[in-house]
């Protein structure tokens, strides 16, 4: 049984990665109820937090039926960060994660995400504090390294783990790669086969199929996070858990099964935002959940430019009538 602290997450748990303006309420529940163990936020602000931004402070909404749920903050300054983990608190997350592997060009340039790659001290002196100020469990999410002739996860891991990190997730590419080559997932498992190590090591990046997972495992791994797999598509989740346990597939979701998600996913994101955040922030989700379908495409163009919930439910209709 894997666990971070003392929350118990399972023998091989699949984690929800933090995406932004993918991981809501409204698909962490979705995808909580198909099988993810724990589910993260999108990552959310320090600086934006302490000056009460309403973007920011969203990001904060958890409930009951998602838990275990951590709220990953990210910054680089020390006290914006230790405000922002006392406002966190107040919401009551189960988990702390502290985003150390963004690897966008606004959050890097501010030296957050994988910008604090470049600077380990910080990192370290960032955790410790964070572990300090909060009795909930903290966690990290980081790359390999900054580039790869400056790759020192091991060390990283173990920085980390010494002042009360309690389980490291780390993608297999470095900031310089962005998301373009393949993950590697060898670091990964030379941080868990360090004899030093004792906390949970979760892999991320490029599992995208149960085979994939089935990998990591084999590697000897504690869990897997998913990202990428799980948008419009959040069945995948129970879909490596089966294959796991029986080597067999479970076959694909019907059409039906398709339409009745992506209905079930915009009445939530409406409940959770209000009609017109609520159309918005669904659309990024369909062409996922209506992959492979031969013809789709006059069907999506609807999906995504319907500005009136009664639209999008009737194409999602006629989809069912048609496919």
């Amino acid at each position: 049984m894997v666990k971070i602290a003392d929350i118990e997450i399972g023998a091989f748990p699949l984690l929800l990665a933090p995406m932004e303006d993918v991981s809501d309420p409204p698909f962490r529940a979705l995808c909580k109820e198909n099988g993810a163990d724990v589910v993260y936020t999108e990552f959310v602000s320090s600086e934006g937090l302490i000056r009460d931004a309403a973007k920011s402070k969203i990001k904060l909404d958890i409930y009951e039926k998602e838990r275990p749920v951590g709220i990953q903050i990210f910054g680089a300054n020390l006290d914006s960060m230790l405000k922002a983990v006392d406002i966190v608190e107040k919401t009551k997350p189960d988990i702390i994660d502290i985003n150390f592997g963004c690897p966008v060009k606004k959050v890097v340039s501010k030296g957050a995400g994988a910008g604090i790659l470049k600077d380990l001290d910080l990192m370290e002196k960032l955790t410790e504090a964070i572990v300090k100020r909060t009795k909930l469990p903290v966690t990290v999410k980081t790359r390999l390294g900054w580039d790869q002739n400056s790759i020192k996860i091991i060390e990283v891991a173990e920085r980390l783990q010494d002042v009360g990190c309690k389980a490291i997730a780390i993608h297999g590419r470095t900031r310089a790669q962005m998301y373009k080559g393949d993950a590697d997932w060898t670091y990964i498992e030379k941080v868990k086969n360090n004899p030093r190590m004792h906390i949970p090591v979760f892999a991320n990046g490029d599992i995208n199929t149960p085979e994939k997972a089935q990998q990591i495992k084999n590697l000897g791994l504690d869990g897997a996070m998913i990202g990428r797999a799980s948008i419009g598509n959040p069945w995948f989740f129970n879909q490596v858990k089966h294959f796991l346990k029986t080597k067999t597939h479970l076959p694909p979701a019907t059409i039906s099964e398709r339409v009745a998600m992506a209905k079930r996913h915009l009445e939530m994101a409406i409940g959770w935002k209000g009609e017109r955040l609520g159309i918005y922030e669904t659309r990024r989700h369909y062409a996922n959940y209506f992959k492979g379908i031969p013809d789709f495409k006059p069907y999506r163009q609807k999906l995504v430019t319907s500005d009136e919930p009664k639209d999008v439910y009737a194409t999602l209709s006629k989809v069912l009538e048609e496919f």
